[in-house]
C-alpha cells in the first residue's frame, strides 16, 4: 500500500482518534496517524498519515492552519466552546451596547505575534495527564503562554450574538482561546461555537474527501486518494540520486552532499532525496558544514 498523507474532511461529533480508526480500518493499513488533532465538535481538514508517512508528521504539526470560526457573544463557558457549562451570560443592556465598529477594532488588535495562554481544557498534558482530564476534576492548571502569530484575522460578519471570522495562523493557536479572549475585552464574555479547518500547511479543505463517502468506496479507489510521500512535501527541495547513491542511502549510509549538490547550503534546510523514479529516499537536513547533513528519516523502498 502507497505510503503518505489522506486528506479528510472530518465530520462534526467524532474525535481525532475515532476518525484515524475509521481510515485504518478502511484501508487495513498497518500504521494511520493524523498531524494536528481538531475537537470532536469541530469539522474540517484532517491530515491523516498512512504508513511511513506517520515519520513525516512533524513537517505538518508545525504547519500554519487556517480556520472559519464562530463566535457566540454574551455566553462564556468553562471550556471556551459549545460543550462546557455555562459560567456567566451577559445582561441584555450590554449586548445593547456593543458595537460592530468596536469589535473590529478589537479583532484587530489580535493580529500578529503574541503570547497566548493554553486553555485548562485541553490536551496539553501536565505531568502526563491532559489537562482537560484534570479540569473535570476540578483541577485547573494554568499552562504558560505559548509563542503564537496571527497572520490574518477577517470578520466575514455580524449578526449579534454571531461574529463569522476566518483566522490564518501558526501551529498550536487554539482559536476558541481568541473566541474566550474577544469576549472578554468586549466586555460581554463568550465562546467558540462552531469551527471548521480549512486549511492545514499546504494542504486545503477543497482536496480533502469526506469521510462517509471514503468509506463507501472501493479499496482500490480510496487508496488512490493517498498522496504520495515525495508529493507531500514539496515545500522541500528536491534532489535525485542515480540507483548507486539510492541504495546507500536506503541502508542510512552518507554520500557526498557535493555528489547530490554542487552549491553551498544553508543551514538547517530540509531536503528531498528522491530516486530515478521520484520515489522519496530520505529527508535530510543540512548542518554548520559545507557538505554536511543529517538524516531526519530514512524510508525503505
Amino acid at each position: 500500500m502507497e505510503s503518505g498523507i489522506l486528506a479528510i474532511k472530518k465530520p462534526e461529533g467524532l474525535s481525532s482518534a475515532r476518525v484515524v480508526s475509521r481510515v485504518k480500518r478502511k484501508l487495513g493499513a498497518k500504521k494511520v496517524g493524523h498531524t494536528g488533532t481538531l475537537d470532536p465538535f469541530a469539522t474540517g481538514l484532517l491530515l491523516c498519515s498512512v504508513n511511513q508517512a506517520t515519520r513525516i508528521s512533524r513537517f505538518f504539526l508545525d504547519g500554519k492552519k487556517r480556520y472559519l470560526a464562530s463566535v457566540h457573544l454574551g455566553v462564556e463557558t468553562d471550556t471556551y466552546d459549545p460543550t462546557g457549562q455555562v459560567l456567566n451570560k451577559a445582561d441584555a443592556n450590554v449586548m445593547a451596547a456593543i458595537q460592530k465598529a468596536d469589535i473590529r477594532q478589537i479583532a484587530d488588535g489580535f493580529m500578529g505575534p503574541q503570547k497566548q495562554v493554553p486553555p485548562s481544557f485541553s490536551a496539553l498534558k501536565h505531568e502526563g495527564t491532559p489537562l482537560y482530564k484534570l479540569a473535570r476534576q476540578g483541577k485547573i492548571i494554568a499552562k504558560p503562554p505559548r509563542d503564537i502569530e496571527i497572520y490574518d484575522l477577517v470578520i466575514h460578519s455580524i449578526d449579534l450574538p454571531i461574529i463569522e471570522m476566518e483566522v490564518y495562523c501558526s501551529s498550536g493557536t487554539y482559536i476558541r482561546s481568541i473566541a474566550h479572549d474577544l469576549g472578554k475585552k468586549l466586555g460581554c464574555g463568550g465562546h467558540l461555537a462552531g469551527l471548521s479547518r480549512t486549511q492545514s500547511s499546504h494542504f486545503f479543505l477543497e482536496q480533502a474527501v469526506d469521510l462517509i463517502s471514503f468509506e463507501q468506496m472501493e479499496k482500490e479507489a480510496a487508496e488512490k486518494l493517498i498522496v504520495p510521500l515525495s508529493d507531500c512535501l514539496k515545500f522541500m527541495p528536491k534532489y535525485s540520486v542515480d540507483n548507486e547513491r539510492a541504495r546507500k542511502i536506503c541502508h542510512g549510509q552518507k554520500v557526498a552532499l557535493t555528489e547530490i549538490y554542487s552549491k553551498d547550503l544553508t543551514p538547517g534546510v530540509f531536503i528531498r532525496l528522491v530516486d530515478s523514479k521520484g520515489g522519496l529516499l530520505a529527508v535530510i537536513e543540512t548542518d554548520k558544514h559545507p557538505e554536511g547533513y543529517n538524516y531526519c528519516c530514512v524510508f525503505s523502498p
